[in-house]
């Protein structure tokens, strides 16, 4: 095999013969295993994760639940690692060994296929699948670096799994293929079952146009001013806004999304398919929508000058952001204009244009909705995006840092407070003791974990920052200092990654405790369901509430299965996407080879240094051999590597100048060189 990294086909050898049974603590969970085959479970209550060495995985792979146990004397270790005469990290961390695999996290795997030996096997795109899959049916007929999508026949403890061809995807390297790759190996899937088109055929044959009978059920919007301003290339509009001046100093405005509710009825084909996928995904050059695009690009989206039926959050605002009154139910709307972000922000910075008065009255009050939520206690995370200039083939001809307009918050600011505005209803709904508590998905973002903010300040201090504690606590007050004193720096970016890998993620649950990064009390998805199942089912909730209908335990048994849900598929999408942007930003430098740029240090480990370029956010590794004639510590408590004899110091944020040296879009990674 031409990874010399992966074990063989045979069976792998073991110091210790069979799994280790010891009469030690149980434990359960998710197991992450390293690009080195190195496995970490978490434990709940301790300070340290549980390490398992490749010959102790027992064929258990990344994401996988596994049940482990303690080899011998790390109980103590994994309850009080600093009294374990421990030297570093890696010393402190327990060791363990599976001995029971409860749920596999993937059943299918995308690679490249091989021949050795007169047999055939995949080598996995995903690096941290530690052993190739041997193919036992299909693909007689290939040629070499042909990519192929694999479904796992018989998984096997210590040795390759087995695997059955199901969908030859065409040669590495070619832009669709690579893209298709990234799109099945996160579990997602470019087409649609036939039953799930048929049904979306035949919603449009009913439903097209909108029957007279649903439109009298509706409140009716069309005859006032509506519009959309989204992305310049967008297909699917599932949210749009109206304004009515009532009187001076009074408006209405409305926050009108796309019903979907209405079309992909509970139970249904359509419906199942929603729930399976979860989200949209979001790649370079493509959507993979949750929706038949008869849907999401054409009967729901909210088109201009088209009739069409939504879900709405209106209210009467004053021109300072107060509201005095809030209207929640079903429409039907007619947007007046599509607006870009761009063509929006055109006419707000010209004073003049087609609706100036409209979005300028509205970014007015969207700025005091932004001012009220920060100074609650909001956290500003937004972080640079990428853009790519790609050639009819797929190959990027320029990456591009987004441009952040003031449409792009307007349009956040009012989406978010429809969003809270629809939890705190349900809230007080069930507050009120009219239905179940936990017949509702929220959007959550907890309190973050007070040692890794710990860790974040230790962060911050070697780039010469402070993170302020107030009763020896860390709280969203010092956060928000802190990414004040650092906006525009040149650390801007850095100190933003680290803020944000110290939070807690923001998860989908039935159980409501707030969402610490918007310093909301209560927040839910409600804007954007045609590419967000939970949206979808926030409507529903919200819905039956508004009719006056109880939320059953079966129903709520079903929410919280679905919360957890769509957690693990939002993750899954963004790994998507980013692995799209990555991919392409390897190839871009591909064409970059012995170019120099200007760039910043953006991680520091034991083995290099990491450097994101400036402009187009393309961030390499410094390999610790190429830094020069010295011999290079890591400096792991200020964040460098410095020169034993030169004293040479590389540390997080210094600016530097690097030439690309190699691009592996294989691996999706690049080589840089200082110069």
């Amino acid at each position: 095999m031409k990874n010399k990294n992966r074990k063989s086909h045979s069976k792998t050898k073991q110091s210790n013969g069979t799994p280790h049974r010891q009469e030690s603590k149980s434990y359960l969970g998710s197991i992450s295993v390293s690009g080195k085959g190195v496995g970490y479970v978490e434990i709940p209550d301790s300070k340290v994760d549980i390490e398992i060495q490749q010959s102790r995985l027992h064929g258990a792979y990344h994401n996988d639940e596994v049940e482990i146990r303690l080899t011998k004397n790390d109980d103590k270790r994994l309850e009080h690692p600093t009294k374990s005469g421990a030297r570093s990290m890696k010393d402190l961390r327990p060791q363990g060994e599976v001995v029971k695999i409860l749920s596999r996290a993937k059943k299918q795997l995308v690679g490249t296929l091989e021949k050795e030996k007169g047999k055939l096997f995949l080598i996995p795109d995903d690096h941290r699948m530690y052993q190739d899959v041997i193919i036992t049916h299909g693909g007689k007929n290939f040629e070499p670096h042909t990519k192929a999508l694999v479904k796992i026949t018989k998984w096997q403890e210590d040795k390759s799994p087995e695997g059955e061809i199901i969908k030859i995807l065409g040669m590495r390297g070619e832009h669709n293929v690579e893209m298709e790759s990234i799109i099945f190996e996160k579990g997602f899937d470019t087409t649609f079952p036939e039953a799930v088109e048929k049904e979306a055929d035949e919603i449009e044959k009913k439903e097209k146009p909108i029957p007279e009978a649903e439109i009298r059920k509706r409140r009716d919007f069309r005859d006032t001013l509506t519009f959309t301003i989204d992305p310049e290339n967008a297909k699917d509009f599932d949210d749009a806004i109206s304004f009515k001046k009532i009187k001076d100093g009074l408006f209405e405005i409305g926050v009108h999304i796309a019903d979907v509710s209405h079309y992909v009825r509970e139970g249904s084909a359509l419906d199942r398919e929603a729930a399976k996928r979860a989200f949209s995904v979001y790649l370079v050059d493509r959507t993979i929508p949750m929706l038949p695009e008869i849907l999401s690009n054409d009967i729901c989206s909210l088109n201009p000058n088209e009739d069409k039926l939504t879900f709405s959050a209106v209210f009467e605002m004053t021109s300072g952001g107060k509201i005095a009154k809030e209207w929640f139910g079903k429409s039907i709307i007619k947007s007046d204009k599509r607006f870009s972000y761009e063509g929006a922000q055109e006419v707000l910075d010209q004073k003049s244009g087609e609706y100036f008065y409209e979005l300028n009255t509205l970014n007015s009050i969207a700025k005091i909705l932004a001012k009220e939520k920060y100074s609650a206690g909001a956290i500003d995370f937004e972080k640079d995006e990428v853009r790519f200039d790609l050639d009819p083939k797929g190959k990027p001809l320029g990456v591009y840092r987004k441009e952040r307009l003031e449409t792009h918050k307007l349009v956040e600011d009012f989406m978010l407070l429809a969003n809270r505005k629809v939890a705190e209803f349900i809230f007080r709904e069930n507050s009120s003791k009219k239905h179940k508590e936990g017949a509702f998905i929220y959007r959550i973002h907890d309190f973050p974990d007070q040692e890794k903010l710990a860790d974040l300040s230790l962060f911050i201090k070697a780039l010469g920052y402070d993170l302020e504690s107030h009763d020896g606590k860390i709280t969203s007050k010092s956060l928000k200092k802190l990414l004040a004193d650092v906006q525009g720096k040149s650390h801007e970016s850095l100190v933003k990654t680290a803020a944000i890998r110290s939070m807690a993620k923001a998860i989908y649950s039935t159980r409501n405790i707030g969402h610490f990064g918007l310093a909301f009390k209560h927040y839910a998805h409600f804007t954007s369901p045609i590419r967000r199942y939970p949206d979808l089912l926030v409507h529903r909730v919200l819905h039956a509430y508004l009719e006056g209908k109880k939320i059953g335990d079966h129903e709520m048994a079903f929410y919280e299965k679905m919360a957890g849900n769509s957690s693990k598929r939002e993750i899954m999408a963004a790994e998507a996407e980013r692995a799209s942007i990555k991919y392409k930003q390897v190839e871009y430098m591909k064409e970059h080879v012995g170019e120099s740029f200007a760039g910043t240090i953006s991680g520091v480990t034991e083995w290099g240094i990491y450097v994101e370029d400036e402009e187009t956010k393309c961030e390499g590794m410094v390999k610790i051999r190429d830094l020069g004639d010295d011999f290079y510590n890591f400096d792991e408590k200020n964040y460098a590597i410095v020169g034993e004899k030169k004293k040479m110091r590389f540390t997080l944020g210094d600016k530097v100048k690097f030439t690309v040296v190699k691009a592996d879009l294989e691996r999706k990674t690049l080589d840089y060189k200082l110069v």
